[in-house]
């Protein structure tokens, strides 16, 4: 493949509209989550130790991951029936709705942390939706040869948002978290008019069966290709066991004191280094050695994490953060494109809420047991956990899963009903 700019695929109109759309959306979610965070870690403060603070900030990411967890499988099969657009904007209008009841909740005098944790739990709700339908609309705006680079792309979005949304929702949360919950509203309205404005047809071909039929179907195509997998669960327990980002309000606070303003930069931290390697990535995609420069790239994400545990200084706890970052997106890069080229189109919305669910299962559930084990070991022995939990965890899924191990190219055939993920990556020939 050759090392072409990203920028041309913006002369595809739907896709750039598409892209911007999500951009603001992406923007929007980075300042609500850093927000809640701050919310809800000022507020047990109050009275609470550090270690229950931080165990209330993982919660929030149980709270929204239970709703996402029973809805998920149902909102694969919705996002292989219906327009993913009108999904994706529906999804979006509930989303704005739980940001507004955000700003009535900071806004009174008296709040407390019951009202933001049911608000989580629909977020949660509509993020079961929002996920697979995204994912499933990106292969229908680009023709099948740019679907690398569209990945590398839609990942830079994400992660340019990951980079100024905590850094900007750490500054407004310095003036009030009402005013930050207004900002990221704006972010989410501006995002739908964007959406709005598309107009390609992305409704997907219709399949025989019930709803029910085509979730087994889907998860009989996961469970039956075990590179696809692999992949997936590789991601959920790495990154359950080694996400620090739930603990970064004790962090800022309590142990580097940096405050509000330092606090938005480490959550910026894992995206600086993983949209430069989106960026990266977008013109140089990977060409040999997928599987292996996974794995490698897991790795380096759980020696990173080990690193900021450990650090008591700014800097360096921003560098491996970044470090982190970078190789979570080499992670996600391999993963995304495996799902998006090699499943049908017609079982992508059920093949992606599967692997969004690993991946909310990875993230929500990942500030859940960061919270738990920082209750008992505090947010530094909770760190230095997960870094070492994610290094065996590497291990063990390259003995488990050597054909992952060995995928080598990540260009493949147009999948067809008969061909299976296995069959469609070329294997290192060694």
């Amino acid at each position: 493949m050759s090392a072409r700019a990203p920028l041309f695929l913006f002369r595809h109109r739907e896709f750039g509209l598409f892209w911007l759309g999500l951009l603001f959306v992406n923007l929007a979610v980075q300042i609500e989550a850093v927000t809640i965070g701050w919310q809800i870690y000022g507020l047990a403060r109050a009275s609470l130790s550090i270690e229950r603070s931080a165990f209330l900030v993982g919660m929030v990411g149980l709270c929204q991951f239970l709703p996402l967890f029973v809805l998920t499988l149902y909102a694969g099969t919705v996002v292989d029936r219906h327009d993913r657009r009108r999904i994706v904007l529906v999804s979006l209008g509930a989303e704005i709705v739980c940001v507004l009841a955000l700003i009535v909740v900071a806004r009174h005098p008296s709040a407390a942390v019951t009202p933001i944790f049911a608000i989580a739990a629909v977020f949660g709700a509509a993020r079961a939706f929002l996920n697979p339908a995204s994912s499933a609309v990106t292969p229908m705006l680009v023709p099948r040869a740019d679907m690398p680079q569209a990945i590398s792309l839609k990942s830079l979005s994400w992660q340019g948002a990951v980079i100024v949304g905590p850094w900007f929702g750490g500054m407004l949360c310095a003036i009030s978290t009402a005013t930050a919950y207004e900002v990221a509203a704006l972010m989410y309205g501006l995002g739908i008019v964007t959406l709005l404005m598309m107009r390609a047809d992305t409704r997907p071909q219709r399949r025989p069966g019930s709803r029910w039929e085509q979730v087994r179907e889907g998860l009989d195509y996961v469970w039956t290709n075990k590179i696809i997998l692999g992949a997936i669960s590789l991601d959920l327990f790495a990154v359950l066991l080694g996400g620090a980002t739930a603990l970064l309000p004790a962090f800022a606070s309590d142990i580097l004191h940096v405050g509000a303003d330092g606090f938005g930069l480490l959550r910026s931290g894992p995206a600086i280094g993983a949209a430069a390697m989106a960026l990266a990535l977008s013109r140089w995609p990977l060409k040999r050695r997928a599987g292996a420069r996974m794995f490698a790239a897991v790795a380096a994400f759980g020696l990173a994490t080990l690193v900021f545990a450990l650090s008591k200084s700014m800097v360096l706890s921003i560098a491996a953060l970044a470090v982190l970052g970078a190789a979570d997106m080499i992670s996600v890069y391999v993963r995304q494109t495996l799902v998006q080229i090699v499943t049908p189109d017609h079982m992508r919305g059920r093949v992606s809420a599967v692997s969004g669910l690993f991946i909310s299962g990875s993230n929500e559930l990942g500030e859940f047991e960061s919270g738990v084990v920082a209750r008992i070991l505090g947010p530094v022995g909770a760190a230095v956990f997960g870094g070492i939990g994610t290094l065996v965890v590497t291990g063990v899924w390259a003995r488990m899963f050597p054909a992952l191990y060995n995928a080598d190219r990540l260009d493949a055939p147009e999948p067809t009903e008969e061909t299976s993920a296995p069959q469609s990556l070329t294997a290192a020939a060694s």
